[in-house]
């Protein structure tokens, strides 16, 4: 069971209000391990190093056992910017599957924001890796993994005047921007950070799978 709290509001992607727009983006990627499945395993297990490692320069602090605060980066839209920080579990494994999802963080002031900017964003993550063993000679372990990202945001009025696709269409791609671009160097370090913490030499990067 989880120890962190529930939120004390509604969730912004509940609302029925027409500024309130959704952003989505699905990433995808494969990362060549150079040791055993259980070695990877012991690696992953203890998040509390190479997570707060791999995720810099983005900002992130504790937040209960498994948890941690995250601040992704600047997301905007027709010159309207928020900086969304989000709370995230990692949930020990399951028959080899590793899953990272939203966590609840309950005091807006615990993420170093206004409680007002609260009110204007909401995000969804669900991230998950799975280990497997490939045929492939030489190659001990690949860990796949794959992220949902959803994005609520809530928009100035102005920009109802626009239309709708071009306002739905520029902030997905927006998104998928700053998830690649999140993700791969998220991916490389990771992947990096394994061998370095190892003693073993990183083998070449893959590339992009979108």
């Amino acid at each position: 069971m989880s120890s962190l709290k529930a939120p004390s509001e509604p969730a912004l992607r509940l609302s029925q209000d027409p500024r309130v727009r959704r952003y989505s983006s699905h990433f995808a990627d494969l990362m060549d391990m150079l040791a055993p499945i259980s070695v990877v395993e012991a690696y992953l297990d203890s998040h509390e190093g190479w997570f707060q490692r791999c995720a810099a320069p983005m900002a992130v602090q504790p937040l209960g056992r498994h948890g941690y605060i995250l601040t992704l980066g600047s997301f905007g839209n027709f010159g309207f910017e928020v900086e969304p920080t989000i709370g995230l579990e990692l949930l020990p494994q399951a028959n080899g599957i590793y899953r990272i999802v939203t966590a609840p963080v309950a005091n807006p002031a615990a993420k170093g924001e206004a409680p007002s900017l609260d009110d204007l964003y909401d995000v969804e993550f669900n991230a998950s890796l799975k280990l497997d063993a490939p045929e492939s000679p030489g190659l001990c372990t690949q860990v796949r993994w794959e992220l949902d990202l959803s994005v609520w945001i809530q928009l100035p009025g102005v920009i109802s005047l626009l239309p709708e696709g071009l306002v739905q269409s520029s902030g997905d791609h927006l998104l998928k921007q700053i998830v690649r671009q999140v993700s791969r160097k998220l991916t490389w370090k990771v992947q990096e950070d394994f061998h370095e913490s190892n003693g073993l030499a990183c083998p070449p990067r893959r590339k992009a799978q979108f």
